[in-house]
């Protein structure tokens, strides 16, 4: 079975294919950027067909659709293309952010599921249009294959109602379901269970915290193969402090703000979301390289944005551990999580009461994907980066496989449910 990713964003579409019958080999990857301007630009790769290597090319692109339609014919092109004629996709996973308390699983895609995830937009704005624009795109240019929603949202699922309640009256969640959400579920989830495959145990015996820290980041307890806490609520602003978002705040600040700087709820929001973390901190950047650099040649700012930043992601390992009534590993991926060993080390030394033991060797070598804890730390520390796109296409494929099998039941009546979790 092939299995084709496709990740879209408001002016971008990412895609990744994998041949899931050849150990989930990556065929090819692209992305298409600029969508709508007058040139766009392709990404192209190739791996375990020939021709392998990499290419850049201006397309036009209009909308998703010329997106797709990008996609599919350079993969048909003769000296470029993996294919003749036709490609031999069996089915689409998509990348949907917003699921809302509706999915806790994968769905088929269907035209009540597109309902929901157009009435999901509301939760996300930025993200929910992008993603049903490729799946419209991607039912045009192929018409006869399946497509599989995958929530970001879904993992996030099994948190307990204690844990993803908000503190305001309850007729607000029941009227416009407000509530802890979460995301980067599919990255949580394939970073525990590869954690779990790292340490040869069992991921449903172990009390994991995966730490995703890119620039935008958030951290899950992951009990026994579960999430049951995460740092980002209603929408990707909560928790830690970002590159450019604030992460908790008194939501008093925002009134005050409001009120002094004559600010209207658009620029409040622009604020929150792009002018504030690392870079309203540091006044220098949102990019933690910078940031740390700056740090070192006594730049109190940069250096008051690292610190402010590490003390957060240390305060949430250890109130996780305290949530799940212990910690069996640390998981850390993201951009940040996955290179910046001197930000590790200033999380983890620290933790050390808890029973982490840094070898500070292994956590400054060069392997991508290692255990750096001691051999002797009773909690495991390691740095896995995360695939979400192979996730997706696991996914994607076990749901058409499980359709497959039981064709008299639709995957949106698998994957709905109609009340959250207690």
């Amino acid at each position: 079975m092939k299995v084709m990713v496709i990740n879209c964003g408001s002016s971008s579409l990412k895609f990744k294919l994998f041949d899931m019958a050849q150990e989930s080999q990556l065929l090819a990857e692209g992305q298409v950027e600029a969508i709508g301007a007058e040139q766009s630009v392709f990404h192209y790769s190739t791996f375990q067909m020939k021709p392998k290597g990499a290419l850049k090319l201006n397309v036009k692109a209009a909308d998703h659709t010329e997106a797709v339609e990008t996609v599919a014919r350079t993969l048909l092109d003769p000296e470029v293309g993996l294919f003749e004629g036709t490609i031999p996709v069996d089915a689409v996973g998509h990348r949907v952010v917003h699921g809302g308390e509706m999915f806790s699983k994968s769905a088929l895609i269907t035209k009540g599921v597109k309902e929901v995830i157009e009435a999901c937009s509301d939760l996300a704005p930025l993200h929910n249009p992008p993603n049903l624009a490729g799946i419209v795109a991607c039912e045009k240019i192929f018409p006869n294959v399946p497509q599989v929603a995958v929530f970001d949202t879904a993992f996030h699922q099994t948190m307990p109602k204690r844990a993803y309640i908000y503190g305001i009256p309850y007729e607000y969640y029941e009227r416009y379901h407000i509530r802890k959400y979460g995301f980067h579920g599919t990255s949580h989830e394939y970073v525990s269970l590869r954690t779990a495959e790292l340490l040869s145990r069992d991921v449903k015996q172990l009390k994991i915290v995966t730490c995703h820290l890119g620039n935008g980041a958030s951290i899950t307890a992951v009990r026994h193969g579960q999430s049951v806490e995460t740092s980002m609520g209603f929408t990707p602003l909560q928790g830690l402090l970002m590159g450019t978002r604030t992460g908790d705040i008194d939501a008093a600040v925002v009134l005050y703000l409001m009120d002094k700087e004559h600010l209207d709820s658009k620029a409040m929001n622009d604020l929150l979301n792009k002018k504030s973390g690392l870079k309203g901190i540091s006044g220098v950047s949102n990019d933690l390289r910078e940031v740390m650099e700056q740090a070192k040649h006594g730049n109190e700012r940069c250096q008051l944005a690292v610190d402010s930043m590490t003390y957060r992601i240390k305060r949430y390992i250890a109130s996780y551990a305290a949530a799940m009534g212990g910690i069996d590993a640390i998981a850390f991926t993201g951009g940040i999580g996955e290179n910046a060993a001197e930000v590790r080390e200033k999380v983890l030394t620290p933790l050390e009461f808890m029973g982490i033991r840094l070898d500070l060797a292994k956590n400054f070598d060069s392997a991508k994907e290692k255990i750096i804890s001691t051999d002797d730390s009773p909690v495991k520390v390691l740095v896995v980066p995360t695939n979400e796109e192979l996730v997706i296409a696991n996914k994607t494929r076990a749901l058409i496989e499980e359709e497959s099998s039981h064709p008299v039941v639709t995957a949106r009546h698998d994957s709905m449910r109609p009340e959250p979790p207690q």
